[in-house]
Formats: C-alpha cells, structure tokens, sequence
C-alpha cells in the first residue's frame, strides 16, 4: 500500500548545484565563489584585449574642484545662518578639500595623456589601460582621463558599506564588482606594467606597500613601474631614509620607485620606462 502511494505522486527533479542559490551563497560554495572572481575578469579582459595596465591608486576622498567649490559655497550658505563651530570646522576641512583637489586635476590630465600616447601603439594587444578601483576620488579621475581621451579603462570594484561608488567614467565591459579583497588585489597586480600613487590613506598605504613588498621579495617576476606622485605628502607621512636609517630596508630599496610631483615628468618618466620595458621587448604578465 505504501508503494502504491509513493508511485502516485508526482516526480520531483532535484535542484542542480549551480542553480542552487541557498548553497552558491552559503560557506561550502565559498570557493565556486572564490574561482569566478578569477575566471570571469580573466574572460572579460580576454575578449578586451586588455593585457597591460597602469594602476593609478589614491583617496576616494579627494574631489574634483568643481565638487570642492560646490561643497565650499554649500557650507558659506550655512554659516551665514548658523555660525557655529561644527560648521566653521567644516568649512575649513572643504577649503583643504579643495586645496587637495589639485590632486584630482593631475590624475586626470596624466591618465589622458598616458591613453593619447597608448592609442598610439599599433598592436591593440601591447597597449596600455588606465585601471582604478573604480571609485570616487582619484579613482575616479584616472578613469575620466582615459574616457576624455576617448580610450578604455578598467575599473576594480569592490562593495564596501561607505565610501565605493562606482564612478561613471569606467568602460562598462571593463567595471568588475569582486566581494574578494585579495582576488581584487590580484588583478590590480596580474596586469600592470606600471603604477602611479597619489595621496591616498590607509587603502592606498596598503596597495603601496604590498606591491613594494613583492617587487622587493622577487615575487613579481616583472619590471614594475612605480611612480609616487606628491613628495609633499608622502614626505611627510612616510619617512623613507628614516626606514634606511633604522635598518629594516637597504639603500637600493628605495630604487623600486620614483618620486613625481608634476604631470610632465611623470607622464614622460612612464611612457620612456613603459617602452624600453616592454614595447622594445616581447610583452607578457610576467607572474
């Protein structure tokens, strides 16, 4: 009688695994997960032709100085009705803001010109693309100079609760949203022939400092270019010669990179370094 029941009932087919989202999205799939945020890039910069890029790193925080100014007189307007020390404070912080902005404008002007000179090399497959972190800030600057220019970019997401959103200058085919901080971090590294850092805080420290690590360690098997944009800045937030000084690098460590403080130099330092590097020579990711 039981079987007779059991024959009755209608089939039921079983979910299949990738359809399966409960299980995609729990612990046990965290390594499915993992794997497309390697393999679905890889596919996408395939089918782009993208094989180089210039990373440019720097503070989400820092704004364009048409941001800067409207933040200015937004705050003016306020403290003219209420002239309280909070407000007077950030009238202050968005007058620094705007003096930091300048910051944005050679990010933008250098990432252009570095797109001019990369659509300039015959063989799409050696050319060089802006990449950023796709956020606001210097991210967002380096890739509104490559769309000014009229190039791609490619923009390295990453959801974060404050701070990353999406600027609207990344090629679309090219912005890449990852949950994974160190699979991100593998593509910033993975592709670039070069990097340019800006002013940045502790995210821009961190990129920093693990690229100099690996350049420094051997684990990157290729001739990085690394400009340090702002010695203002980085002189006084990072005292280099006292790391030499204390012993805990060499001398010649402070070769793996370069300091900048104008366009010029560091657009014409890039694309000289770029070219005996790896346009006179056969181009590979070098890992």
């Amino acid at each position: 009688m039981q079987d007779d029941l059991v024959n009755d009932r209608e089939p039921v087919r079983p979910e299949k695994a990738y359809n399966n989202w409960t299980f995609l999205n729990g612990p046990d799939a965290r390594n499915v997960r993992v794997l497309c945020e390697f393999m679905e890039p890889s596919t996408r910069f395939r089918r782009n032709q993208v094989a180089n890029t210039i990373c440019f790193y720097g503070s989400a925080r820092i704004p364009s100085p048409e941001q800067a100014r409207s933040r200015i007189e937004e705050i003016e307007s306020l403290l003219d009705k209420t002239p309280t020390d909070a407000v007077k404070q950030s009238l202050q912080d968005a007058r620094h803001a705007e003096h930091m902005s300048r910051y944005y404008v050679d990010a933008r002007d250098l990432a252009r010109r570095l797109t001019e000179w990369s659509l300039g090399i015959k063989s799409v497959r050696n050319r060089f693309h802006i990449c950023s972190g796709g956020g606001p800030g210097i991210m967002e600057a380096a890739n509104r100079g490559a769309h000014d220019a009229g190039g791609k970019s490619v923009g390295l997401n990453i959801s974060l609760p404050f701070e990353q959103v999406p600027n609207p200058y990344q090629t679309p085919e090219l912005a890449f949203e990852f949950h994974y901080f160190f699979v991100r971090k593998f593509w910033f590294v993975y592709l670039a022939k070069a990097l340019v850092v800006f002013p940045g805080g502790y995210g821009t420290f961190d990129e920093l400092f693990e690229l100099l690590t690996l350049v420094q360690t051997g684990k990157i098997n290729k001739d990085l270019v690394i400009v340090v944009y702002g010695t203002d800045f980085w002189n006084e937030v990072v005292d280099f010669n006292a790391l030499v000084k204390w012993g805990v690098i060499s001398q010649e460590d402070l070769d793996l990179f370069r300091f900048s403080d104008s366009v010029d130099d560091a657009y014409e330092y890039l694309t000289q370094a770029l070219t005996e590097r790896y346009l006179r020579r056969p181009v590979g990711n070098g890992q």
